[in-house]
């Protein structure tokens, strides 16, 4: 009987060390928490997977901030196309629409695009959305002439990290991402018809377009 104490005692010890052990590699594995972003939602509460996305991203919340400042700046806007009470309305049935990304892989990109075209429709629409705010992220649309394309290009920039560019014509848009160059400022994508690129060098502007080559644009005066 004395000896048995002794031993209980040791082994108790060595399966507290191991359970201690267990516990502390459990604790180092544990993934910290993703940052939460500032949004024009409650983060504390996001209704949908693609809101819960929204609000761990950088790059996603800072373009849902600048999206609210121009749905706000439309709505006041007495001129705008349509008229507030249906932005109002098109606002309310595009988070629908976003919220469809869901949070899948492919969710990011989804959200990304919806995002781009629906500040390029505000833009467009109201003038006022359009003013020279110096806090804003978008610029646009802008138009481009491409040589030898017979379609207008309307293109929309956000400038957040990484950038975006939501180009259109005719029946036709896309959605382009900035990516690292060194001379100028490249946007690239892809859709089911192929690659698509977007490169600004100074004053010069290239676009290329799926079964095209690099065509030079010039930018369309405004207004």
């Amino acid at each position: 009987m004395k000896m048995v104490m002794p031993l209980l005692a040791s082994v108790l010890a060595v399966s507290a060390c191991v359970t201690a052990s267990v516990c502390d590699a459990a604790k180092k594995a544990k993934p910290k928490p993703l940052p939460t972003y500032k949004t024009s939602f409650d983060c504390a509460t996001p209704q949908a997977s693609a809101e819960k996305l929204v609000c761990h991203d950088p790059q996603l919340a800072r373009m849902d901030l600048e999206l609210n400042r121009l749905y706000l700046l439309a709505l006041s806007d007495d001129h705008s196309v349509p008229r507030p009470n249906k932005v109002e309305i098109d606002q309310r049935f595009w988070i629908e629409s976003r919220n469809q990304c869901g949070g899948g892989t492919q969710a990011k990109a989804c959200i990304v695009r919806s995002y781009a075209e629906r500040a390029f429709q505000l833009r467009q629409g109201s003038a006022i959305a359009r003013t020279k705010d110096p806090s804003r992220l978008t610029e646009g649309p802008l138009a481009y002439r491409c040589a030898g394309f017979n379609a207008l290009v309307a293109a929309t920039f956000f400038t957040v990290e990484p950038g975006v560019v939501f180009l259109k014509w005719a029946n036709t848009s896309v959605t382009l991402n900035q990516v690292p160059d060194n001379s100028g400022t490249r946007y690239t994508g892809k859709d089911y018809k192929g690659s698509y690129s977007f490169w600004q060098l100074g004053d010069d502007v290239f676009f290329q377009i799926p079964g095209s080559g690099q065509m030079s644009c010039a930018a369309e005066p405004v207004g």
